[in-house]
């Protein structure tokens, strides 16, 4: 999928975008914004490196980090919900990973992107994560995670849409 494709897709489905990008730092939005006219799948780009970043302004958890380790879902998963909780976007993506050149997270191999995708939905939000790992030196593995986190929201969105309608209160 181009980022074309990938474009049409958020303008066909009213998805409003925001990011809070370790390893890519910010290649999400830049990605999205090299398009002409995408301003307004934009909410806000955080690029947040640090624990104390991701803590401050993503209300990441220091036990979470300490338990679980930077290059992890959970962290993640966190980054994610505190940026749905802090935005206008109905859609938030977050990575954090390790791009080189060398290991910064103990045995985690270079290459490794830690990733998740929260939805706004009625109540909590829908929040799907994976790891993978890219080959190449520093750049290339940011713009592969960067360009992967955007060719993965149709697939979420879809499994997300194809859910049945939470059970209402009476």
């Amino acid at each position: 999928m181009d980022m074309q494709d990938i474009i049409t897709f958020m303008e066909d489905n009213e998805i409003i975008l925001a990011t809070a990008e370790s390893c890519t730092a910010g290649l999400i939005v830049s990605e999205i914004a090299s398009i002409p006219g995408t301003g307004q799948l934009l909410d806000t780009g955080l690029a947040v490196y640090s624990p104390e970043a991701k803590n401050r302004y993503l209300g990441v958890s220091f036990d979470t980090i300490e338990k679980y380790n930077l290059t992890s879902e959970e962290v993640a998963i966190e980054m994610a919900r505190g940026a749905l909780k802090n935005s206008g976007a109905n859609l938030t993506i977050s990575n954090t990973g390790i791009a080189g050149p060398g290991s910064g997270d103990g045995d985690i191999p270079v290459g490794t992107v830690c990733f998740a995708w929260a939805f706004k939905q009625e109540g909590e939000p829908e929040v799907f994560s994976e790891t993978k790992r890219f080959d190449g030196d520093r750049n290339e593995v940011r713009l592969a995670a960067a360009h992967y986190s955007l060719e993965r929201i149709p697939a979420y969105y879809a499994q997300l849409t194809s859910k049945p309608p939470a059970a209402k209160n009476p």
